[in-house]
């Protein structure tokens, strides 16, 4: 539901260039825009939030507004009006995004650790690597104390000043000389 959100973000027409650029804009098919929709949604920005969140009630079968920002219940009230003109995301392109969320989690990095080469590790090695750390490669960047600290992800190890560390709990350590538990100090 999240993709499918930033995808709705990502097809939106940004309506505050609209009121000099309308006549330009078009739909799937190539037709432009109806001169009323458009006026119609331009409208509605200058109405109060109460009234805005009557509108969206109507458009959204009876569901409350999520917000009392104007401008967000606004943009989602002319992204749904223009759904309706001219058709929504179809099933095709829902199922789509949905594969590719299984495939390429942006949030677990699945296409740079797929599940195949997961279970190809050994249960030691499985054991060795914690879900919450980026993949190897990859530098964590701090500032503590006017200091910038870089810290290298390695497939087994971090790196820091050249110096190889089992956990970032010791570099936490030698950094503050005081116990730390790694991942709250480096923010994972």
């Amino acid at each position: 539901m999240v993709v499918l959100n930033i995808c709705r973000l990502y097809l939106y027409i940004d309506l505050t260039y609209l009121e000099s650029y309308g006549h330009m804009c078009t739909n799937e098919k190539g037709s432009i825009m109806a001169e009323t929709n458009l006026s119609e949604i331009m409208e509605l920005k200058e109405k109060p939030l109460a009234e805005l969140k009557a509108k969206y009630e109507e458009l959204f079968s009876d569901q409350k507004a999520p917000s009392n920002n104007k401008v967000f219940i606004w943009r989602k009230i002319a992204y749904r009006l223009q759904e309706l003109e001219y058709g929504g995301i179809s099933t095709e392109t829902q199922t789509k995004i949905q594969q590719l969320i299984q495939q390429y989690d942006p949030i677990n990095n699945k296409a740079l650790r797929p599940d195949a080469a997961i279970e190809n590790r050994t249960k030691k090695q499985d054991l060795s690597r914690d879900k919450r750390l980026p993949v190897p490669g990859t530098v964590i960047i701090k500032e503590y104390k006017g200091i910038k600290l870089e810290v290298k992800i390695l497939e087994s190890g971090f790196e820091y000043h050249n110096k190889i560390y089992r956990s970032l709990t010791a570099i936490a350590k030698e950094v503050t000389r005081a116990h730390w538990n790694g991942y709250l100090f480096f923010n994972l």
